[in-house]
């Protein structure tokens, strides 16, 4: 029993403390919101979100143990099982309600997400295809960027053939932030960003479907018919977290929560609950949660001590900035509606449990971020 209790010491003060504490605080602050919300309904999305952190948390502290570069050493079973997952989804891929896509699998009576556990293995693959490049001094040259590329197009393509467009968005912020993280040259960026201006037309006219484009219409329309159809969702959501004040209406108190004014709001509108019953003090808190879990996996990048420590730290930091600032802009009617989740926040199994396995992967980059040096120190001892 001792030793037991000795192990579980010792891991504790390896690990990023307070990392696990803003991860778990947001979670908790999640189960509140989730639990408010879903007494206007029969669905206990309370019990899955519990599940889900718990199995999530416990695959992580399993994945902090792990040295981050063996993972690095077998980066081909993540890109075999994401492509795989990926794929299947093709074939037996179902569309659950309040999402546009078929990107979930049915397994019993439990449905997964694929591209969520993709995310995860992306970060793995393509942090590893960096530190490769960076080794052998290609990172700079054009044909190791254009290998990037090609790396990142493709679950970004795949995901896209699924009508996940949300998801693949973020695939493309993930490449985009790795990418100059690790220093590729700002030509190339300034280059893309030329493509997408020109292009943005035929995007516009010819990839883009009548739903989504009115749902980026209504964000400059307004008007009373538009706000019955496309814009309805954002504009009940803008006039809940406007209810709240300053204070909010009190936690289980929210009119509007109780009568589910907001549709799916568990989900991407979540934030929309904080506003309503906490006011701007709780969405404040709820932001400063996010804040500072991106500072501290900015902070834990610039510890690591090689290039692939630091792009699965950059990674993992792609993922929850850019579904914040995409979700509370959508939420806001800043960003038309993508289905983006909140981190930690929205209701959503799969997503959340697979933030925490990255959660895992930052921290055994701090966890093992000394053992090089370790290793030079007895080496140098032995000479």
């Amino acid at each position: 029993m001792k030793r037991i209790f000795d192990s579980i010491w010792n891991y504790i003060k390896k690990t990023d403390k307070w990392f696990w504490i803003l991860t778990m605080s947001a979670s908790i602050y999640g189960f509140l919101l989730i639990y408010s919300q879903q007494r206007s309904g029969g669905t206990n999305f309370l019990k899955t979100q519990i599940i889900a952190v718990g199995i999530g948390y416990i695959v992580a502290v399993f994945i902090s143990c792990i040295d981050y570069r063996f993972y690095g050493k077998v980066w081909w079973i993540f890109a075999g099982v994401a492509l795989s997952l990926t794929i299947l989804v093709f074939f037996i891929g179902i569309q659950i309600a309040g999402t546009d896509d078929v990107g979930w699998i049915k397994i019993g009576s439990i449905t997964f997400q694929p591209s969520e556990l993709t995310k995860i293995c992306f970060i793995i693959t393509f942090a590893k295809h960096i530190s490769v490049l960076v080794k052998y001094d290609k990172l700079r040259s054009f044909f190791g960027v254009m290998t990037l590329v090609f790396h990142a197009a493709i679950p970004i393509l795949l995901i896209h053939m699924q009508g996940d467009d949300g998801t693949a968005l973020i695939f493309g912020f993930m490449f985009l932030i790795m990418t100059f993280a690790a220093g590729v040259q700002l030509r190339y960026f300034i280059s893309f960003l030329l493509v997408i201006c020109v292009s943005a037309p035929l995007f516009y006219t010819k990839i883009m479907n009548d739903d989504q484009r009115n749902r980026l219409l209504v964000l400059f329309n307004l008007d009373d018919n538009s706000l019955t159809t496309y814009g309805w969702q954002q504009y009940q959501g803008k006039v809940s977290i406007a209810s709240g004040g300053l204070f909010g209406e009190g936690y289980m108190n929210g009119p509007r929560v109780a009568k589910d004014i907001v549709p799916y709001q568990e989900n991407d509108f979540i934030f929309t609950v904080a506003g309503e019953e906490f006011g701007f003090i709780g969405c404040t808190i709820l932001l400063l949660i996010l804040l500072f879990i991106v500072i501290k996996t900015m902070r834990d990048a610039h510890l690591a001590d090689d290039t692939f420590g630091k792009m699965i730290c950059y990674g993992f930091f792609s993922i929850i900035a850019t579904q914040t600032v995409i979700n509370i802009g959508m939420v806001l009617g800043i960003f038309p509606v993508v289905g983006i989740t909140l981190p930690f926040f929205s209701s959503g199994g799969t997503s959340v449990m697979c933030l925490y396995f990255g959660v895992g992967l930052v921290q055994s980059v701090y966890m093992h971020r000394e053992n090089s040096h370790s290793l030079s120190k007895l080496h140098r001892n032995q000479v």
